[in-house]
C-alpha cells in the first residue's frame, strides 16, 4: 500500500453539532496514526439555570492535545466562535489565522487573558489564501450579522470542502461586500467534495431578509418617536449598528453607547474603516444632560442579561441611561431560545417604568436572521454542488432536516455527526469511522472545570434541596458538651411550623443520633458525621421532602 493510499481526510466536530454554538471543528488529513490537523473556530456557549455560577461553557478538546495542529482558522468574530480562545488556546497550541477585524477582537480576548505575547496570530485579507501543510485555505467572502464573515474553501489531495461557517444571503448588506457567488460556483465547476454547512434555520420557509432592510425599517420608526429612545441589539452586528446610528443622525440625535461591548466592537470596526463618517459618540457627561429628543442609546443587554446595560437601566442603577414616561426601547433583535423568561422580565420591567417597547412581532422589519433559510440553503447547493453534505450548526432536528433537504437537493451523500463522531470524507463513501472524546468544560471560579465535577454537581444539588450545617463539641467518652447548633439554607418554613421551631427539632435528632452511637464508631468522627448526616437528610424527606446537603463539624475536647 502506497503513502497516499494511506491517507484519509476525516471531519471532526468537538462542538456546534447537536447544539447551536460553542463551535470547535478538526479537519485531519494523513495516515490514520500520523493526521495533521486544522481546527476551524473555538467558540463558546453560555450557562442557564442548569449550571448556577457558570457563566461560559466551552468544548473540551482532549482529542487534540498533543496532535499534529497545523494551524486555527478562525471564519468570523461571533463568540460562539472566538469566545474560547483565551481558555482553550493553551491546550490546542497553534498559530491563529483571521480576517483584520475578527483579528482585532481576537488580540483583546488573548490580551484579556493574559497570552497575548504567547500566540501568534496571522492577519488574512479578504479572500485571501492560506498555506498549511496539505490544507489550502481559501477564505471565501460570504454575508451574516457580524464584519467580515468567511466560508472557508479547504482545498486537499483527496477533495475540497467548502465550510460555509454561518451565512446567508444578503444582497444588499450595508456593511461589507455581499457573498462571493462567483468563487463558490467556481468552486462548484472544479469539484466540491463536501459541504459542511450551518442548519439553524433549516425549518425556515424562504429567506432570511436583508440588513438594508432593516435599515429602511429602523429609519422609518425611529424618525416618529419623541423622548429618549434606545435600542437593544448585538453589539458584533456591525451593521445594525450602522443603521441605527445614520437612523438616529436623520433624526437629529445624537448617540450614546451604553456597554462593554458597544465600545469594543465600534472600535474594531473603525480600525478597518467601518464606522468612519460618521459624528463621534456623546460620552457619559454629555449623555446625562443631553436634551430626551435629541439622543439615542445603543445598548447591550437585548438577551435581559443581568449585568448588561439594558438590565441596569431598567432597575435604575445604569450611571448615565435613564428611561421613564414618553421614552422608547427598541428591540433589534432575536429571542436566542431558552432567553425568553430573561427577555420577558426585562421588557416587562422598562414598562413598569412607563417605556414603550418595540420588538419584531409588532414591527417585523427592525430584525433579520443572520442564518439561511430554506430557499437560501437551496441556492447554496446549487452553486456548490457538494457530493457529501454535512450539517452542522444545529440541533439534532435541524441536522437531520438539512440532511433531507440536501437529499431534495440531489446531494448524493449525506453524514450527521455528533460532537466526537469522525467522519472520513475521503477516500470511498463518506461515513463516521470512529468517535472520540468529547464534551464540555465549564469555566467556573476562573477555572476549567469538567462537566460532571464535583463543585457543581454539589451545587446543583443545593440549589434544589438546600444546605444544613451542624455543630457542636464532644469530649473524649463521645459526649456532646455544647449546644447543638442545627442551621438551614434555602429551606422553607412557614407560620405554622417556622424554620428555627424544625431546626430545633432536628438538633434533637442529631442529640438521639450520636447517644446512640457505641464503641469505636462513638470515637470515629467520620462515622458520627455520616450518622448524622443519614438522620438529617431522613428528616428532611419527611419535612420538605428534600434531600439536602448535610455538613457536619464536631469539635473534640
Amino acid at each position: 500500500m502506497t503513502k497516499q493510499q494511506s491517507n484519509e481526510l476525516v471531519f471532526l466536530p468537538l462542538g456546534g453539532s447537536n447544539e447551536i454554538g460553542m463551535n470547535l471543528n478538526a479537519y485531519g488529513f494523513g495516515p490514520a496514526d500520523n493526521r495533521q490537523w486544522i481546527v476551524v473556530d473555538v467558540g463558546v456557549t453560555f450557562g442557564d439555570n442548569s449550571t448556577p455560577g457558570v457563566d461560559v461553557i466551552v468544548p473540551d478538546p482532549s482529542f487534540l492535545e498533543g496532535e499534529d495542529i497545523i494551524g486555527i482558522v478562525l471564519t468570523h468574530a461571533h463568540e460562539d466562535h472566538i469566545g474560547a480562545l483565551g481558555w482553550l488556546w493553551p491546550r490546542i497550541k497553534a498559530p491563529l489565522y483571521a480576517t483584520p477585524f475578527t483579528a482585532f477582537l481576537i488580540r483583546e480576548k488573548l490580551r484579556d487573558a493574559g497570552i497575548l505575547d504567547r500566540v501568534t496570530l496571522h492577519e488574512v485579507p479578504l479572500g485571501g489564501q492560506i498555506d498549511l501543510g496539505p490544507f489550502q485555505v481559501e477564505m471565501v467572502t460570504i454575508t451574516h450579522s457580524i464584519a467580515e464573515p468567511n466560508g472557508l474553501a479547504i482545498k486537499t489531495p483527496l477533495g475540497t470542502v467548502l465550510h460555509t461557517g454561518d451565512w446567508k444571503i444578503d444582497n444588499d448588506p450595508v456593511v461589507g461586500e455581499r457573498t462571493d457567488i462567483e468563487t463558490i460556483r467556481r468552486l462548484g465547476d472544479e469539484g466540491v467534495l463536501a459541504m459542511v454547512c450551518d442548519s439553524t434555520n433549516v425549518f425556515q420557509e424562504g429567506v432570511a431578509g436583508s440588513e438594508g432592510d432593516v435599515k429602511v425599517a429602523l429609519a422609518e420608526l425611529i424618525s416618529g418617536l419623541k423622548g429618549r429612545v434606545a435600542v437593544g441589539c448585538f453589539a458584533s452586528n456591525v451593521a445594525r449598528m450602522d443603521s441605527v446610528i445614520r437612523a438616529a443622525e436623520a433624526s437629529g440625535r445624537r448617540v450614546a453607547l451604553a456597554g462593554r461591548s458597544m465600545h469594543r466592537i465600534t472600535a474594531a470596526a473603525k480600525s478597518v474603516g467601518m464606522l468612519s463618517d460618521i459624528q463621534p459618540f456623546l460620552s457619559e457627561q454629555e449623555a446625562r444632560v443631553w436634551p430626551a429628543d435629541e439622543i439615542l442609546y445603543l445598548c447591550t443587554g437585548s438577551q435581559g442579561e443581568s449585568r448588561a446595560a439594558l438590565s441596569r437601566v431598567a432597575e435604575g442603577t445604569h450611571p448615565f441611561v435613564k428611561l421613564g414616561p414618553g421614552d422608547h426601547c427598541i428591540f433589534s433583535s432575536r429571542v436566542i431560545p431558552g432567553n425568553e423568561l430573561a427577555i420577558g422580565r426585562l421588557q416587562d420591567t422598562l414598562s413598569e417604568r412607563g417605556v414603550r417597547i418595540y420588538t419584531d412581532k409588532d414591527h417585523p422589519g427592525i430584525h433579520v436572521s443572520g442564518h439561511p433559510c430554506r430557499d437560501e440553503l437551496r441556492q447554496m447547493y446549487q452553486w456548490a454542488r457538494p457530493h457529501v453534505a454535512v450539517p452542522t450548526h444545529g440541533m439534532r432536528r435541524h441536522i437531520a432536516e438539512h440532511a433531507l433537504l440536501a437529499k431534495e437537493m440531489q446531494v448524493p451523500e449525506t453524514v450527521t455527526p455528533r460532537n466526537g463522531d469522525m467522519v472520513l470524507l475521503a477516500p470511498g463513501p463518506a461515513r463516521i469511522i470512529d468517535e472520540v472524546p468529547s464534551g464540555r468544560l465549564y469555566v467556573d471560579g476562573g477555572m476549567l472545570v469538567e462537566e460532571a465535577g464535583a463543585a457543581l454537581r454539589e451545587r446543583r444539588h443545593a440549589a434544589s434541596n438546600g444546605v444544613l450545617i451542624v455543630s457542636f463539641a464532644m469530649d473524649r467518652r463521645g459526649k456532646i458538651v455544647s449546644d447543638i447548633d442545627v442551621r438551614g439554607l434555602g429551606l422553607p418554613g412557614d407560620e405554622e411550623s417556622p424554620l428555627g421551631d424544625l431546626l430545633d427539632d432536628l438538633a434533637e435528632r442529631v442529640e438521639q443520633v450520636v447517644r446512640g452511637l457505641k464503641g469505636e464508631a462513638l470515637a470515629d468522627e467520620l462515622v458520627a458525621e455520616q450518622a448524622v448526616a443519614r438522620a438529617l437528610k431522613k428528616a428532611s424527606i419527611q419535612i420538605w421532602d428534600r434531600r439536602p446537603i448535610v455538613e457536619t463539624i464536631i469539635l473534640r475536647l
